[in-house]
């Protein structure tokens, strides 16, 4: 009967710890994020540049360029997200409109852009999207041996 009992409390005692063990590791202060860099010191991560100033970066865009370019592509952005949203229309048509307005911003942004910045443009979009639409694919590499 002594041993039954002392097995129930030790069982008890290791219960509780084992209970227990998760709410103290996370109550630890090694878990918390590391603080804030002092004053002066550089962040240790630069934050994502937006993606248009990156584009007017690397296509080198004049003052006067920036703004027709910046309305060109919201003017695409919106249009493509209506006809995502619009379910009345088949697959086939809604990718048919979408490859359209893609012309259509290519058409544009030929006229504003001069043509190294439109094929630098264009060349940009074909890693991610495939063939520009509205022209010819950038040259191709030449094989290497």
């Amino acid at each position: 009967m002594k041993a039954n009992k002392t097995i129930l409390i030790t069982a008890l005692a290791v219960g509780s710890l084992l209970a227990l063990s998760p709410a103290l590791c996370a109550d630890d202060s090694t878990n918390t994020p590391p603080s804030t860099p002092p004053a002066g010191a550089p962040p240790a991560v630069q934050p994502p540049r937006g993606g248009f100033e990156r584009l007017a970066e690397q296509l080198n865009l004049t003052a006067d360029q920036k703004p027709k370019v910046k309305s060109i592509l919201d003017a695409q952005r919106q249009k493509v997200h209506d006809l995502r949203q619009d379910t009345s229309l088949t697959a086939e048509d809604r990718k048919a409109k979408i490859k359209a307005v893609q012309e259509d911003t290519a058409t544009q942004m030929k006229a504003v852009l001069t043509p190294e910045q439109f094929q630098k443009w264009q060349g940009m979009r074909s890693h991610r999207t495939g063939p520009p639409p509205g022209g010819n694919p950038p040259p191709a590499a030449p094989p290497q041996n």
